[in-house]
């Protein structure tokens, strides 16, 4: 096998197909990329137990082949290419890459002894890759970190017709985005659960590839744009519904503007210990900040507008507050409130596609 070709190029295809690979594994050979030259150019691939990737880029192929090498050993190498033009030979028990006066000699691993990548599964329609991106980040800060309940960890994805619905929670907290895909055929009902991690790093490379094409089955996610393809694994159970959490019934509503109220957040949360809450107090007056206990304290005041009643606090972790208003995009967010201790429902307005629910604890005293 030899081809050449440019070496940032390289640089990323090695760098997308490297990100699945694990960063321990009993079976060294699961570290290895695969390198195929062919007449239509190079294929790099990679996989482990949960995921695989696999991306097409132009290269001047010389003698077709194919070779596998340490995936991270090679993108090592790889950033530290000069930029330009860069030949990538077999010899003998080696890879050889050179690039200007630099020349660098990778062991090969056996061939035989690595898996056969995953099938994509059957294609189901089609997913805008920057709104899919954005949708996903925007769920994702919900999910938990807790590998002992791994359904949690996950990310529902949940199709009907031409709605796609996601959704994350880690019990103290649920968001919930919903995004329009375009199906293949006219009667598509899925209902699946994705680790978030896998699911976030797929979108991330999907961001700006335009249209990309989504397949599932039983056991399996994979999506494919370009020359990129890549499929990670299902979580097996489902997450609780979220229908009944999200309706209120009757409430408060409180508006202020999202900005602000960030920094201010920011800003009262540094004498918040551990995990100390951040009080919100909505009134005719506006909305007053608090955190703190005793002498160390800080406060701020925002306008607000509150209707449904005449006052209600309410406090909330920082982090996950944070979290919650950094995800929404609109310039004011909108509180839809049941009173101190529980659970308030953050929109970025009246018919919104993202809705992040919030458990309230007790407010400062």
């Amino acid at each position: 096998m030899e081809f050449r070709i440019d070496s940032a190029v390289l640089t990323d295809a090695v760098a997308w197909a490297a990100r699945v690979l694990p960063t321990r594994s009993p079976m060294p050979v699961l570290g290895g990329l695969l390198l195929e030259a062919t007449g239509d150019g190079l294929r790099v691939s990679g996989l482990d137990h949960e995921a695989s990737a696999r991306v097409e880029v132009e290269a001047e192929t010389v003698v077709a082949g194919r070779a596998l090498v340490l995936g991270r050993r090679l993108l090592d190498i790889c950033r530290v290419l000069p930029r330009g033009r860069a030949g990538l030979a077999v010899e003998g028990a080696r890879l050889s890459v050179t690039s200007g006066d630099a020349r660098f000699g990778l062991s090969l691993l056996p061939l035989e002894d690595h898996p056969a990548p995953p099938p994509l599964p059957e294609v189901l329609g089609l997913v805008d890759g920057e709104a899919f991106a954005t949708a996903v980040g925007q769920v994702a800060v919900a999910a938990g970190r807790d590998d002992s309940l791994p359904v949690l960890t996950g990310i529902r994805l949940s199709l009907d017709g031409t709605v796609m619905t996601l959704a994350a929670t880690d019990r103290y907290r649920y968001a919930v985005r919903t995004l329009e895909w375009k199906p293949g055929a006219e009667a598509v009902d899925a209902d699946v659960v994705v680790p978030a991690r896998r699911l976030t790093e797929i979108a991330r490379s999907l961001a700006g590839a335009g249209p990309a094409r989504l397949a599932l089955d039983s056991g399996s996610l994979g999506f494919e744009s370009g020359g990129m393809r890549t499929t990670t694994r299902l979580l097996d159970g489902r997450l609780p519904r979220h229908d009944k959490l999200f309706a209120l019934g009757e409430h408060a509503l409180a508006v202020t503007g999202r900005a602000p109220l960030v920094e201010a957040v920011k800003r009262v949360a540094v004498v918040a210990e551990g995990d100390s809450p951040v009080q919100l107090a909505f009134s005719a007056e506006g909305l007053h900040l608090r955190a703190g206990y005793e002498d160390d304290v800080a406060s701020q005041r925002l306008p607000a507008s509150l209707t449904g009643a005449d006052s209600v606090a309410v406090a909330f972790n920082p982090g996950y507050l944070l979290d919650a208003l950094t995800t929404l995009e609109s310039p004011e967010v909108h509180f839809h409130l049941l009173g101190p201790g529980q659970r308030a429902l953050l929109t970025d307005g009246p018919d919104p596609v993202h809705r992040h629910l919030l458990m309230s604890v007790k407010p400062l005293v």
